[in-house]
C-alpha cells in the first residue's frame, strides 16, 4: 500500500508545478482527472493521443518526479438524459480508455451515473423511496433499461483496453451503496469494481470497516478522504443535507473534512488494516475537499497524518523468519 493524491488539488497550477508540490509531502503517485467533471488542465487525452510531442513531454514529467498514475479518472455523467452531456461523456470516456493502455495505467475511477426516470424526462432523478408505487416501476426501468446495457457495453471497451472500472458509491448516483455495485457487478462481471471512499459511506450511517470486509477482494481504489458528523444537527434534521458543502454553515448535518480531522487516528489504523487483511496492495488517494481548510494544506496534512500510520512493508511472521534464519546455519 502506498500513497497518492488526486492532482485537482492543484487545478489551476501546470503538470510540473503541480507533481512538484505533490511530490513534495511525500506521494508516490497521482490519480489524474481526464474528462468528465475534472478540467483537463494536466491530462487532456484527446491531445496526447494526438501528438507525440505532447505525449513524450507528459511522461517525461511524471518520470522526473519518478510519480505513477494509479488511475485516471472520469467521474461524470453518462447517463444523463441531455444529449449533448451524453455524447460528451461517452468521447471522453473512449479517448481515456486508449490513452490509459498507451500510458500502461489500469484502473479508471468514475461514478456508475443517474438517468432520467422515465423516456422524455429532462432531468436525473434519484429514487430513494418506494411510494407511490409508481417509482418502483421507474427504478427498475432506470436499472434494466439504462443503467445495465449502458455498463455492459462500456465494459467490454474498457476490458478491451485492459482496465478496470473503479466504481465510487457516491450519493446522488445509481450506485452509491454496497448493495448497489453488487449489483451492477453481477450484471458486469470482474471488470467492475469498487472504488472505496470512506467519507460518502460514513454520512449515510455505514460503518466502514464492515464494509471493507464485506467488499474485499472487489476493492479496486481507495480514497482518503474523511468526514465530520455534527450530531447535534443530525439529531435535529437528520443527515440528508442538500446545502452547498462548500458553503461553510454551522447548521449542515455533515462536511468533508482533512484525513484525521472527522475521524479518530484509531479508525484510520483500522481502516488500513482491515485493507490490508482483505489483500489491497494498492493506492489510497487523497482528496482535498474540506471546506474549513485551504485544499493545499489539507494535502500536507493528510499526507503526514497517513504517512505516519501507514503500514509500508509487506508482513512477514516473526517465528518463519527465526526458522529461516536458523536452517542457514
Amino acid at each position: 500500500m502506498h500513497l497518492g493524491a488526486i492532482t485537482t488539488v492543484y487545478m489551476t497550477l501546470p503538470l510540473r508545478e503541480a507533481l512538484k508540490r505533490i511530490h513534495d509531502v511525500g506521494v508516490k503517485s497521482v490519480e489524474i482527472g481526464a474528462g468528465g467533471y475534472f478540467p483537463k488542465t494536466h491530462c487532456d487525452p484527446s491531445k496526447l493521443l494526438a501528438d507525440p510531442a505532447a505525449f513524450d513531454t507528459f511522461k517525461a514529467t511524471l518520470a522526473e518526479f519518478d510519480m505513477g498514475i494509479s488511475a485516471l479518472a472520469m467521474h461524470g455523467e453518462p447517463l444523463s438524459p441531455d444529449p449533448e452531456i451524453a455524447r460528451t461523456y461517452d468521447r471522453e470516456f473512449r479517448e481515456t480508455c486508449q490513452l490509459a493502455e498507451k500510458l500502461g495505467v489500469t484502473r479508471l475511477t468514475l461514478v456508475a451515473g443517474l438517468p432520467e426516470a422515465r423516456p422524455g424526462d429532462k432531468a436525473p432523478n434519484w429514487i430513494l423511496f418506494s411510494f407511490p408505487p409508481r417509482n418502483l416501476e421507474m427504478y427498475a426501468w432506470q436499472w434494466e433499461q439504462r443503467l445495465i446495457p449502458y455498463w455492459k457495453e462500456h465494459s467490454k471497451i474498457a476490458g478491451d483496453h485492459g482496465l478496470r472500472l473503479c466504481f465510487e458509491m457516491h450519493p446522488g448516483d445509481m450506485v452509491y451503496n454496497p448493495e448497489s455495485f453488487l449489483r451492477l457487478r453481477d450484471a458486469m462481471g470482474p471488470v467492475a469494481g469498487c472504488l472505496l471512499d470512506p467519507s460518502h459511506l460514513m454520512w449515510q450511517g455505514m460503518n466502514v470497516i464492515e464494509v471493507i470486509h464485506l467488499l474485499g477482494e472487489k476493492i479496486y481504489h481507495v480514497h482518503a478522504k474523511d468526514l465530520m458528523l455534527d450530531q447535534h444537527v443530525v439529531r435535529v434534521y437528520g443527515v440528508l443535507d442538500p446545502k452547498d458543502f462548500f458553503q461553510l454553515s454551522k447548521n449542515r448535518s455533515w462536511n468533508f473534512r482533512t484525513v484525521g480531522y472527522g475521524s479518530s487516528e484509531k479508525f484510520w489504523r483500522d481502516f488500513i488494516s482491515m485493507l490490508r487483511m482483505v489483500g489491497y496492495e494498492g493506492v489510497l488517494s487523497i482528496e482535498t475537499e474540506d471546506p474549513l481548510t485551504e485544499p493545499e494544506e489539507s494535502l500536507g496534512l493528510s499526507a503526514e497524518f497517513l504517512n505516519r500510520i501507514l503500514l509500508h512493508k509487506p508482513p512477514v511472521p516473526l517465528w518463519f523468519q527465526a526458522s529461516a534464519k536458523a536452517g542457514s546455519v
